[in-house]
């Protein structure tokens, strides 16, 4: 008969792990890679070259992430680089029986430098449970467009997440100084918690995106395309940075106003994947 340490080393031995840390630098003009370390399921490609800056996209060969599942991410933009970064689909979060999978993103654009993180949907299924972590390193003169878009079940396959974790904790610092803190949790019964009209109002797919610098000029001109935006958005500015929160009944309206926002926002290109 197996023990119940026999089981617990059975399921660790068993679970994906992934890192990928990689730095870019400013040569001649042009952003150019500079170290790059892979490791386990998760890989780094560089699909194409770019006039100035470069372009990232990231894949999990383990095919999704699942409780106990661990993966870190690691990435730095040079002074006066410019990078995209983004994921070759969405990422989909399955069932925990056990432990909480990890995903750990450390982000960080030395001076002039410009960062963009625009992942494609996480999906989380019933019972999974997650806990990220994304840590925001900042010069006081670089800048940064980064969105998260986290969809609770299909709902286009009759899909409904009603049990599970999520716990998404962001940390931003700007010139060494402390600029953004937020934890979000939901556990329990989450479908229950999102039906309510003060958390969600019964959506599935929430998103935020983060545009630094910022303003209220910056704000107005996100709100200028409030008429066309099929969920709920709201946008704000404040201490030197903007940030809108996005809410809506299904992933695909949700993800048309984060392409507005961020069209608005910033004079960078959306990623190709984005808009196949």
């Amino acid at each position: 008969m197996r023990t119940e340490a026999t089981r617990a080393a059975t399921f660790a031995a068993n679970r994906a792990q992934g890192t990928v840390t990689f730095d870019v630098r400013l040569q001649d003009g042009v952003t150019r890679r500079a170290d790059v370390h892979e490791s386990g399921s998760l890989r780094v490609r560089f699909p194409s070259p770019e006039a100035e800056g470069l372009s990232a996209v990231f894949v999990n060969t383990a095919g999704g992430i699942a409780g106990g599942d661990r993966f870190d991410i690691d990435i730095s933009a040079g002074e006066g680089s410019r990078l995209t970064l983004t994921t070759a689909a969405a990422e989909k979060v399955y069932r925990a029986p056990g432990p909480a999978a990890q995903l750990n993103i450390a982000l960080k654009a030395e001076a002039g430098a410009h960062l963009a993180w625009l992942p494609q949907e996480t999906i989380l299924f019933d019972r999974a449970r997650i806990s990220r972590r994304i840590d925001i390193d900042l010069a006081e003169d670089a800048s940064l467009l980064l969105c998260e878009i986290v969809v609770f079940g299909r709902a286009a396959m009759g899909e409904r997440m009603r049990h599970g974790e999520f716990v998404d904790r962001w940390r931003m610092r700007r010139g060494g100084r402390l600029a953004f803190a937020e934890t979000v949790r939901l556990d329990g019964d989450i479908g229950e918690k999102l039906a309510k009209p003060a958390i969600a109002n019964g959506g599935v797919a929430i998103g935020t995106a983060l545009i630094v610098p910022g303003d209220e000029a910056v704000a107005a001109r996100i709100r200028e395309a409030s008429p066309s935006f099929g969920g709920e958005v709201g946008i704000s500015a404040w201490n030197g940075f903007a940030m809108a929160r996005f809410c809506a009944q299904d992933a695909a309206r949700l993800r048309a106003d984060m392409m507005t926002v961020l069209g608005r926002a910033s004079g960078t290109a959306l990623p190709r994947l984005w808009l196949s």
